[in-house]
C-alpha cells in the first residue's frame, strides 16, 4: 500500500510539475478552463432567446472573441445579424433577375429587397451606435438601438408575409422564406441580447 501511495504522490508531483515548467502546456490548460467558461457564458445569454439552439451553434464558434463580456457578444450579434441580412438581400435580387419570372413574383422580390436594405441601414445604424460613448446616454442609446432592431426584425417579417401571400413554386418559396427565417432569427436573437444587455445596465 505503500509503494501505491508513493507512486501517486510521484505521478502527482511529476503533473504539477509539467504545467509549473511547461509554458505550453499552461498555456492549453488555460485555454481550454478559459474555453469552457466563455461557451458557458454564451449558453446562459442564449437560453434566454427564443432561439436558443441556433444561437449557440452561431455564437459559440466566437467565444475566445466575446470571452463573458456582454457588450462584445450583444455588439457581435448585430455583426452577425447584419453580415447575414447582407447575404440574404444579394441572393434576393440574384433571382430577381431571373428571366421568366412572373410579374407578380419579380414584385414581391423587389418588395422584400427593399424591406431587407432597410434592416441593413437599421443594424449598421444600431452597430455605430453601440460604439458611441460621448452625447447621449447610454439609457438613451440602447432605445434607439432596440428601436432600430425592432425595426429592422419588421422589415424581414413583412418580407417573409410577401412570400406566403405570392403563388411562387413550392420549392423556391421553401428556399426563401428558409433564407428570409434565419435573417429573422438571428435579427430576434440580436434584440434578445440588446434587451438584456439594455436593462442590465440600468
Amino acid at each position: 500500500m505503500a509503494n501505491i501511495g508513493s507512486y501517486f504522490s510521484i505521478s502527482a508531483i511529476f503533473i504539477f510539475s509539467l504545467f509549473t515548467t511547461s509554458p505550453s502546456l499552461c498555456l492549453a490548460a488555460r485555454k481550454f478552463l478559459s474555453s469552457e467558461t466563455d461557451t458557458k457564458f454564451i449558453k446562459t445569454w442564449c437560453d434566454a432567446t427564443t432561439y436558443p439552439d441556433l444561437c449557440f451553434v452561431t455564437f459559440s464558434s466566437y467565444a475566445a472573441e466575446i470571452q463573458d463580456s456582454p457588450k462584445t457578444i450583444t455588439t457581435k450579434s448585430l455583426f452577425v445579424a447584419l453580415n447575414s441580412t447582407r447575404s440574404a438581400s444579394k441572393n434576393l435580387t440574384d433571382i430577381s433577375k431571373t428571366q421568366g419570372l412572373r410579374p407578380r413574383v419579380t414584385e414581391a422580390l423587389q418588395d422584400c429587397v427593399e424591406e431587407i436594405g432597410d434592416s441593413i441601414d437599421e443594424l449598421k445604424r444600431s452597430i455605430v451606435e453601440m460604439d458611441e460613448t460621448a452625447g447621449k446616454s447610454f439609457a438613451f442609446r440602447m432605445s434607439d438601438i432596440q428601436t432600430w432592431v425592432s425595426a429592422a426584425l419588421t422589415d424581414e417579417d413583412t418580407c417573409m408575409d410577401g412570400f406566403s401571400e405570392t403563388a411562387i413554386d413550392g420549392d423556391v418559396k421553401a428556399n426563401m422564406r428558409t433564407l428570409i427565417e434565419k435573417v429573422a432569427h438571428l435579427t430576434s436573437i440580436s434584440l434578445a441580447f440588446i434587451n438584456h444587455y439594455a436593462g442590465a445596465n440600468k
